[in-house]
């Protein structure tokens, strides 16, 4: 999601039309006065809210659903470009302003798709834009779209476990990395930075996950709720690594950080995380005590999620010998999930665990 670190008039105008407010429904929106609004839309980058003003609009930004960040985004890189009228003038080839909108609709279904992990349809939507059009072909609202594109198709392959190589996820966020440093959003960039340090996770390069994770939490590109969760993913990459009472410090710490951002969700997940680096610390007890928290509180809408609690209560379980055969039969109901939805990456999870949990007889003794 969009964020805005210094709002100007500029900014407060793209988050109007990306709105589609008039004028004095923003200002009633917002609880200002018209005179304010039409002053920010005059002088633009020339004029800066108030403090108080930017937390308002914060909260507004903030508030927004996908599709009003996207129109945000590429309103602002329209409004503060001076070559995109250019550009247009020479881009004959390019999209028409109808397939812009279409384009920019279909990411947000994309975005929907991903969620549910549809992704044969997720995949169908991007294939019908990324095949369509050449970046050099676009102007910049358009590069934007194809930008935003690529970083989705990454996010399909990341959760489809393909994270190397030349059809992998770290492919798709280079090149979305590329455009997005182009087009010089900095936002972007960071983001896709945080994605790429999550490919490296997967991939169990751990230590260098964790030092990119250890930069982009005091990254201020980034938004406060990203930074927290470079902070809590340091922690997943330490608990991996073996250094779990460093890694539960750690998620603590960004655990308060979602409770004061207000994240419900984030702050599930840092539990359920919290857990499994008390399980590898040896406290049994606490990592009951986290999971219980996890699974009462995560939401459980979306599949990927569904194994991942599942995944972590099951390896629980499977550290005492009292809940063994319980931990297998939460092990086995996440692999026909994971199986289910094509969750590649948490199949494999799931089988490194059976597999350390076999005891003499597993497959690494025979």
């Amino acid at each position: 999601m969009a964020t805005v670190h210094h709002w100007t008039g500029l900014e407060a105008k793209a988050l109007r039309l990306a709105l589609r407010l008039s004028v004095r429904a923003f200002a009633q929106r917002l609880g200002l006065a018209v005179a304010t609004v039409s002053k920010w839309e005059s002088k633009l980058a020339d004029t800066e809210p108030r403090p108080d003003t930017q937390a308002i609009l914060d909260t507004a930004l903030g508030r927004a659903d996908a599709s009003v960040h996207l129109r945000f985004e590429t309103l602002l890189s329209e409004m503060t470009s001076p070559l995109t009228t250019a550009r247009r003038r020479v881009t004959a080839s390019g999209p028409r302003a109808w397939e812009y909108e279409s384009w920019g609709d279909d990411l947000d279904r994309v975005v929907v798709a991903l969620a549910r992990q549809n992704f044969d349809f997720a995949s169908s939507l991007l294939t019908r834009w990324l095949g369509r059009f050449k970046a050099s072909e676009l102007d910049e609202k358009g590069l934007y779209l194809f930008a935003r594109s690529t970083a989705l198709l990454g996010d399909l392959k990341r959760d489809q476990g393909a994270v190397l190589g030349p059809l992998s996820a770290q492919y798709s966020y280079a090149d979305a990395r590329e455009v997005f440093t182009q087009l010089d959003i900095p936002r972007r960039v960071a983001q896709l930075d945080l994605s790429l340090a999550v490919v490296a996770e997967m991939s169990d390069k751990l230590e260098i996950a964790a030092r990119h994770y250890e930069s982009l939490a005091v990254d201020d590109r980034l938004s406060h709720r990203d930074r927290a969760r470079a902070r809590l993913w340091v922690g997943t990459a330490l608990s991996k690594d073996g250094h779990h009472d460093y890694a539960t410090r750690v998620m603590t710490a960004a655990i308060r950080d979602f409770e004061d951002l207000t994240e419900p969700e984030d702050w599930s997940v840092a539990h359920q995380k919290l857990a499994l680096a008390r399980r590898g610390a040896g406290d049994l007890t606490q990592a009951l005590h986290f999971i219980g928290i996890a699974r009462s509180s995560g939401t459980t809408e979306s599949p990927m999620q569904r194994v991942r609690l599942d995944t972590a209560h099951g390896h629980i379980l499977l550290s005492d010998a009292a809940t063994r055969d319980d931990g297998l039969l939460v092990l086995d109901q996440a692999a026909k999930t994971a199986a289910q939805y094509g969750l590649v990456h948490q199949l494999r999870s799931i089988e490194g665990i059976r597999a350390m949990n076999e005891g003499p007889l597993g497959p690494r003794q025979r």
